[in-house]
């Protein structure tokens, strides 16, 4: 049985709310990625390995089969257009909510929308799921920048406290979805190493409900 296991993980707060859950597991990291160089870092168990990603790699690594698992969090699930992704499970974990968010008091004008947002495919199905024709401009950060500036009407970001948004004048409007960290599965490797996969998946589920 082929028991070895590549676990892609991003970074900052995927990373540390992650490493709980494993560590539950009996899964410990020998290097600290904060403080470590390496982009592939060993496991206190040999047939482990972790993989260090930005966090929209994951769903890409795993998809292809570089790495077995991963985890990774709904917004960037949203984003992948991949089908070679299982999600077995909802983590709880690095919570936070998909907002479309705009300047207090905002009164929308007579033409057609302009929103900002590195969430393209997120918020088009959105608008889309509306019937509203609007225009995409894609950020990659300082999005509260946009309205201000006058580059956007409104943005679609994830929002945690609101704090951000609140300091730059903006608030949240429209709910769009519920964000979490999210296991992902490699579907060769389910099939391939079905036995490991599954351990895992039953391992992680009990750390999850005993969290």
């Amino acid at each position: 049985m082929n028991n070895k296991l590549t676990i892609a993980l991003s970074k900052g707060r995927i990373f540390k709310d992650t490493m709980p859950l494993l560590n539950q597991m009996g899964i410990e990291a020998v290097d600290d990625p904060e403080t470590s160089r390496k982009l592939i870092l060993d496991t206190n168990k040999p047939e482990v390995k972790l993989v260090i990603l930005r966090a929209s790699d994951v769903p890409t690594y795993v998809g292809y089969g570089a790495a077995d698992v991963g985890v990774a969090g709904k917004d960037v699930l949203m984003e992948y257009s991949g089908d070679s992704l299982y999600e077995p499970l909802d983590l709880q974990i690095a919570k936070c909510k998909m907002m479309v968010a705009g300047p207090v008091n905002y009164k929308p004008g007579s033409g057609r929308l302009r929103i900002a947002t590195k969430y393209v495919e997120s918020a088009r199905r959105y608008y889309a799921e509306q019937g509203k024709q609007v225009e995409i401009i894609k950020l990659y950060g300082s999005m509260e920048l946009a309205p201000i500036v006058g580059l956007s009407d409104l943005i679609v970001d994830l929002v945690d406290t609101g704090n951000t948004l609140k300091a730059n004048g903006l608030e949240p409007m429209e709910h769009i979805a519920d964000i979490s960290s999210r296991l992902v599965v490699n579907k060769a490797s389910m099939k391939m190493k079905n036995d490991t996969i599954k351990q895992f998946i039953n391992a992680m589920t009990d750390a999850v409900n005993n969290g």
